[in-house]
């Protein structure tokens, strides 16, 4: 106990420090302080995969579209674009004063660096996957053909065309994630691997890298170059590392923080009696859910097993007792209300707990386990009381029903990423998936065989696979939503996950914050923003 204090209390006087040593300079400068929830893994666009970095991203660059304040997309370094008959070319035509934080142009050749290196397989990017329908993408990326095959031309410095393997509705939409985003070449190549440091690292878009301080702060200030500067009005944003969140709340009480990463969830309903004007929940297009090891025994094997284990959570003793944030119960990984999607609903989620509970004894037994075969599992999950009050229940929930013996491991985000991405994780491992465009392929490509690390428990079926090939190449929405239903009613069917809850985003925000749309995807980016303290 008193180790956590101490670290809370070192932070504390951190932010301070970094607060009241920037007291005068605030009187001409606005600045935002953000709870940013886990040490940022990495900046590089092309490697990172967690909300905490997009956050940073999403200040730092901009893509061939943006999202508004709303996150819905809208014209970024390209001010236009067409789109050919058949549905398979696009062009866009970049802004003329489009220009990184140096001064220089953005250019075509920019993107085409860019997204090449997004599919090297040296780059090993768990996002290379994201433009596979990019003609030879995909062979690029599994190293099956070489990079200048890609379907992808500088025209001219402000021309940039892509080539598509067929219509792709909802390929726009894609092109806001951060994966996508443009490098500049030439500073990529002057520093190599240490491009990504302040005062190395040139951005387009509203705001520019000065300080990185592990397991402390992100700071950056306004880009004066970028294409949009004087609507800016946000000069100075620091993103907060805020992994305890009772202390990340005592810290917005304390005036630290402008707006919160999350809220604890036992706080929620005295927040709300108490300070209503300052909780923010709304709907959140995004899946919290256990990833099972299907790389070795008994998982690998033992669908069975896998199901029996995912029917024994009480997802509303989660949800009602622990989350407390408005959360759904998830019996499906594609989340209620996705656009081009045939919405379906899993047996089991018009079951009682008590029949769920009786089929996953059944099934338990099945797959040999009981009293004179015990099963023993472990829980990985990354650093958070909330995380941590869901493996310790879920572990009492198997304990008691199957008598499992449940362990659980608590590591760091950077290793939690890492366990899951080479499959080193034990048993099961929390995460999650946040939708990036409201499209149900953002959740179900992740489990083709050829997704990658992404692909979290190591699903290989063909025949899903094939669904899914069937899916992308469907011109027809209604048709192509009726593949998709059918593919993810297959996934389930073999387990290879356990869904456990729908989000909804919580934050605390400060009435200073002006600007702020609550939106599914919860994007908020600063250059939208203003602070009036």
């Amino acid at each position: 106990m008193m180790q956590g204090f101490s670290r809370v209390l070192v932070r504390s006087l951190l932010a301070a420090a970094l607060l009241g040593g920037t007291a005068s300079a605030a009187l001409a400068e606005m600045v935002l302080n953000v709870g940013n929830s886990s040490e940022p893994e990495t900046l590089d666009i092309q490697k990172s995969s967690g909300v905490a970095e997009a956050n940073i991203q999403n200040d730092l660059f901009e893509g061939l579209l943006t999202q508004d304040a709303k996150a819905q997309p809208v014209p970024g370094a390209a001010e236009s674009w067409t789109v050919s008959d058949d549905g398979k070319t696009y062009t866009f035509k970049l802004r003329a004063d489009g220009k990184w934080s140096d001064g220089t142009p953005v250019t075509a050749g920019d993107f085409v660096f860019a997204w090449k290196r997004l599919l090297d397989p040296k780059t090993a990017s768990p996002y290379g996957y994201f433009i596979d329908r990019v003609v030879n993408a995909r062979e690029i990326r599994l190293g099956q053909k070489p990079a200048d095959t890609l379907g992808v031309k500088a025209v001219d410095d402000r021309t940039f065309e892509v080539s598509l393997v067929g219509p792709t509705p909802y390929f726009l939409s894609t092109l806001t994630h951060h994966s996508t985003f443009p490098l500049s070449r030439a500073n990529v190549e002057k520093f190599g691997d240490d491009y990504l440091k302040p005062g190395n690292l040139v951005s387009n878009g509203a705001y520019m890298l000065a300080e990185a301080v592990p397991q402390s702060h992100v700071k950056l200030v306004k880009n004066p170059s970028f294409h949009d500067a004087p609507n800016v009005k946000i000069d100075t944003v620091r993103y907060f590392v805020t992994e305890d969140v009772d202390a990340e709340l005592q810290r917005f009480k304390a005036g630290e923080l402008d707006y919160t990463y999350t809220i604890p969830g036992q706080q929620i309903p005295e927040l709300k009696q108490t300070v209503p004007d300052q909780v923010r929940i709304a709907p959140y297009v995004g899946t919290y859910y256990y990833a099972i090891n299907l790389t070795h025994e008994p998982w690998k094997s033992h669908p069975e097993l896998r199901r029996a284990l995912s029917l024994a959570i009480d997802r509303d003793v989660l949800v009602n007792k622990i989350t407390q944030g408005g959360e759904l119960p998830a019996y499906t990984f594609v989340p209620p209300g996705m656009s081009n999607f045939a919405a379906w609903t899993p047996k089991e989620a018009g079951e009682t707990q008590a029949q769920r509970d009786a089929e996953a004894k059944e099934l338990f037994a099945k797959a040999g386990y009981g009293p004179d075969k015990p099963l023993a599992v472990d829980i990985t999950y990354n650093t958070s009381e909330s995380h941590k009050k869901i493996a310790v229940a879920i572990g009492a929930m198997w304990k008691q029903k199957l008598g499992v013996e449940v362990t659980q491991t608590n590591v760091e985000w950077g290793t939690l990423q890492s366990s899951l991405r080479k499959k080193e994780y034990k048993d099961f491992s929390r995460t999650s998936w946040i939708g990036d465009f409201d499209d149900p392929s953002n959740f179900l490509d992740l489990f083709r065989s050829t997704a990658g690390e992404q692909n979290y428990p190591g699903y290989a079926e063909p025949g899903y696979d094939k669904l899914m090939d069937d899916a992308a190449a469907e011109a027809d929405l209604g048709k192509r939503g009726q593949i998709l239903a059918k593919g993810e009613q297959m996934f389930l069917a073999d387990q290879p996950i356990i869904p456990i809850y729908v989000y909804t985003s919580k934050r605390m925000l400060s009435p200073a914050v002006k600007g702020w749309q609550d939106n599914i995807l919860d994007n908020h980016l600063s250059r939208w923003l203003t602070v009036e303290r």
